[in-house]
């Protein structure tokens, strides 16, 4: 029971947790459609939420720690490696969906077949991963200072 206590009570993870929600709410509004409430569940997206989580932390470490700490470095490189990923791999895989999903529509033009489309929106654009870090950043230094 103490564990889940001083689980409740870490205010890094909370504020994190609060950056990478938020994140996801601005999302609903910043789609294809005015306002899209499925947008709250899914990757990808401004702003990233992934470096919202991310950079909250690696703020949250650096301001508590010092950014002189092995700490900080930890989680700041952590937060590097998802935001590359963000950008890179996961974008990449999302192109790679929007041309399966334009194969299968060629396939489809003249024929009846029933197939389901991939999730394109799946990685992140540069943009969109700086926005999250920026989202992040700025909500660990409103609960921290």
């Amino acid at each position: 029971m103490e564990y889940l206590i001083e689980f409740i009570n870490n205010k890094a993870l909370l504020i994190s947790i609060f950056a990478c929600f938020i994140a996801q709410v601005i999302k609903i509004f910043t789609g294809d459609k005015l306002v899209d409430l499925k947008r709250i569940t899914t990757s990808g997206g401004m702003p990233s939420s992934h470096t919202s989580f991310v950079a909250s932390l690696s703020t949250i470490v650096g301001i508590v720690e010092g950014f002189d700490s092995t700490n900080f470095a930890i989680s700041l490189v952590f937060a590097l490696i998802v935001m590359y990923d963000a950008t890179g791999v996961r974008r990449a895989v999302g192109k790679q969906a929007a041309i399966l999903n334009q194969m299968l529509n060629d396939i489809q033009h003249g024929k009846h077949i029933k197939n389901e489309e991939l999730k394109e929106l799946i990685g992140h654009t540069p943009f969109e991963v700086l926005g999250g870090a920026i989202l992040g950043i700025v909500i660990a230094l409103m609960f921290m200072l």
